[in-house]
């Protein structure tokens, strides 16, 4: 980095990074599951994975929500030499390192259907949900503060977690900086105008 800056990535597109992998994997793995009887049958295995889903999704949702807020709350300006990282960087950067357990998470919702068919495809895709909805509830912090949640790069390591043990404090940008938009998403061509 040129002159002591730090790369940034955006919190709010980390903690978005997996959700649509994660949702897509346990849509299939839910579809595929179901047409396999399993030991307790259909219905009771997609009764199962509904409630797995909702729990799930609200586990995710409201985990580590105050170490988000404490850190969002003492987060510093960003110095004029840091660099932002792209959101599809960060999104590539995150999957790559996370793809082995994607895979084995998709492989164990398979396997459990011969059990309990679709329960384990809907508890990733609810753990996926979980992660949308935990990002745009960022996105709502940061319209709200007008500022934009920045974690440095070398402080998420390989587990990606924004909010883990190695993380000290987040850097803030206004509300326009880099290509995402508050909550992760791609920023729209009209909101760069």
């Amino acid at each position: 980095m040129a002159r002591g800056g730090q790369g940034l990535a955006r919190v709010a597109v980390v903690v978005r990074a997996g959700a649509a992998p994660l949702w897509w994997f346990g849509v299939l793995a839910a579809g595929i599951g179901v047409l396999v009887p399993g030991v307790t049958g259909r219905r009771i295995g997609v009764m199962a994975g509904a409630g797995l889903f909702v729990i799930a999704a609200a586990v995710v949702v409201y985990a580590r929500r105050k170490r988000y807020t404490a850190l969002a709350r003492g987060a510093a300006r960003a110095g004029k030499y840091d660099v932002l990282q792209d959101r599809a960087v960060t999104v590539r950067t995150w999957r790559r390192g996370h793809r082995w357990w994607l895979l084995a998470a998709f492989a164990a919702a398979l396997a459990g259907s011969f059990a309990v068919p679709a329960a384990g495809g809907m508890l990733l895709a609810g753990t996926g949900a979980g992660l949308r909805l935990k990002a745009a509830w960022l996105g709502r912090r940061e319209r709200a503060d007008d500022a934009l949640l920045w974690v440095r790069v070398d402080w998420l390591g390989r587990g990606g977690a924004p909010a883990g043990k190695p993380v000290k404090g987040y850097r803030s940008t206004g509300i326009a900086a880099g290509d995402a938009a508050p909550g992760g998403a791609r920023r729209r061509t009209a909101e760069l105008v």
